[in-house]
């Protein structure tokens, strides 16, 4: 495990927060993503891209596969005290390579 991803999970075992960007995102008919559907994507995925110089500080995306064989992507952030889930979707094939883990 990278040294990022342990700093993910701690934060993430603090505390999850979501952002009304993320539940927006998460709520559109098209995706209906659920919060436990992010929390496997967090426990479980691997981290494809970090966002180093982001205003707000680190934050990465994470690439996984769910339970129900569904493909998500999370954007969050680990901060001292919680994770900031900043989004969530469902990447777009067209856009994503098979693995969806490596961009066209």
């Amino acid at each position: 495990m990278t040294k990022n991803k342990e700093k993910i999970l701690s934060a993430y075992k603090k505390k999850a927060l979501f952002t009304v960007h993320a539940l927006n995102q998460m709520n559109l008919s098209e995706r209906m993503i659920s919060k436990d559907e992010v929390y496997e994507i967090i426990e479980n995925g691997e981290v494809i891209e970090e966002y180093k110089d982001n205003t707000r500080g680190y934050s990465c995306l994470i690439s996984g596969k769910t339970m129900e064989e569904r493909f998500l992507h999370v954007v969050c952030a680990p901060k001292e005290e919680y994770l900031a889930i900043i989004t969530a979707y469902i990447p777009d094939p067209t856009k994503w390579e098979e693995n969806m883990k490596t961009r066209r």
